[in-house]
């Protein structure tokens, strides 16, 4: 699977620009349903990124890595 930044900054822009509140206010009931359940997804996914940053980062003493120490055994 190959990882789309570009989309993830489409979405950020159509957040941060107020475009996604605005559909959201002016939706039908399905609409807003739809885009609480797509943020509700989002978030989810974000705790599971967290989660994942967090045990790439320390194992194997990768941050001490990416600082420029020596890992200690």
């Amino acid at each position: 699977m190959q990882l789309d930044l570009t989309y993830l900054e489409k979405l950020e822009a159509f957040f941060t620009s107020g475009d996604l509140a605005f559909e959201f206010e002016h939706g039908e009931e399905a609409k807003r349903l739809a885009i609480l359940e797509y943020l509700e997804k989002l978030m989810d996914l974000a705790e599971i990124a967290d989660e994942l940053a967090t045990k790439l980062i320390f194992k194997d003493g990768y941050l001490e890595m990416l600082a420029g120490a020596k890992p200690q055994k």
